[in-house]
């Protein structure tokens, strides 16, 4: 969905994009979902390792590992928009500081690290913690929405504001990531039960339904039996809460269709999300030197975007399939690091 979806947004004509036409509309819909069930899924997946490191007592060890893979994809998320060959030349400015996807999934993961050490290592304190941030994230969004936090350095005002050409800011994508956390205890305390699956299916589809179709009115009606506006703004620009339930909706899918869906190359994709956002980032956006697919400009018509779409996504997997190894040696050569440091300063 990342893949085609940058593709097409970057290439595809301004011509054929209009939300009058169907395909267009439903394209522009479903990428829309794309962030929010990719922020969504990655809290779920590290709290829940987090959660079953803990019966192997290997806690600490996954905490330690998570702040050093959120600190590595921040790194990654300035690397790639580094501009060598304008910086040789001698032109410099401070776009390369804009914070996407990677450096708002690194923070959000030191985040979780974070309340769950606040958290005393309580599983439900964390879980009533992450749900109530979660929350807390979407229903301030009105507040925060249009702050331009011109006092703050701009290194970190990218983070919380998007005036300065950030693409993703950690309010309130932490949002996501923290409904993300919740459902990993949900799954981590709950899954051997009985009947689980279908409950957590049913569950997801209802809860979904209900974020999009109806959170707005239940805003407003709090807002008219609280006399709290906050509520009402809310209600009134609700992209935050239906983007979530599309997301269940999503995981409701998934979830019931997953002994069909355990393809190798599906789980093989997955092993290698961080060199395929890379890999595509450089050919689309042309990290480095400037000089990638975005020269084309918005020149294709939809049946080119379509078939050069699937194109690209097959041209980036087996780059990253074959050409391109495993961060693991990258974190292993990082914790040691932090490993050799640690114990130098114990003996020291």
């Amino acid at each position: 969905m990342m893949l085609q979806g940058h593709f097409i947004d970057t290439l595809l004509n301004t011509t054929y994009r209009d939300l009058n036409l169907i395909p267009f509309a439903v394209w522009s819909y479903f990428r829309g979902i794309t962030a929010p069930t990719f922020f969504t899924i990655s809290g779920l997946i590290f709290t829940y390792l987090l959660l079953k490191a803990k019966e192997k007592d290997d806690e600490k060890q996954r905490m330690r590992k998570g702040i050093i893979r959120g600190f590595f994809l921040i790194f990654v998320g300035y690397l790639i928009r580094i501009p060598i060959l304008q910086w040789l030349s001698g032109s410099f400015n401070t776009y390369f500081l804009v914070v996407d996807v990677l450096q708002c999934i690194g923070l959000s993961l030191i985040c979780i690290i974070v309340l769950y050490f606040l958290s005393a290592k309580k599983l439900v304190l964390f879980s009533c913690v992450t749900l109530f941030v979660g929350v807390l994230i979407f229903l301030t969004e009105p507040l925060y929405r249009v702050v331009n936090f011109e006092s703050v350095p701009l290194i970190l005002r990218n983070y919380i504001s998007k005036n300065r050409g950030s693409i993703f800011t950690i309010i309130p994508w932490f949002g996501y990531f923290s409904f993300g956390a919740f459902l990993a205890t949900l799954f981590y305390t709950n899954l051997q039960k009985r009947n689980f699956k279908a409950i957590a299916v049913s569950s997801f589809i209802f809860t979904g339904a209900i974020l999009i179709f109806y959170s707005s009115y239940l805003l407003a009606e709090i807002s008219k039996a609280t006399n709290i506006q906050l509520f009402m703004d809310s209600a009134s620009y609700n992209y935050l809460f239906t983007r979530l339930g599309n997301v269940f909706l999503y995981f409701a899918f998934f979830y019931a269709f997953e002994k069909y869906l355990k393809f190798p190359l599906l789980l093989k994709i997955g092993q290698k999300t961080l060199s395929i956002y890379v890999i595509h980032f450089i050919l689309i956006y042309g990290s480095f030197t400037g000089i990638g697919l975005k020269l084309i400009g918005k020149t294709l018509a939809p049946w080119q975007a379509v078939f050069g779409a699937i194109s690209f996504i097959t041209c980036v997997c087996f780059i990253s399939f074959y050409y391109v190894k495993t961060n693991a040696f990258v974190y292993k050569n990082l914790r040691n690091f932090f490993d050799t440091a640690k114990n130098k300063k114990i003996q020291g």
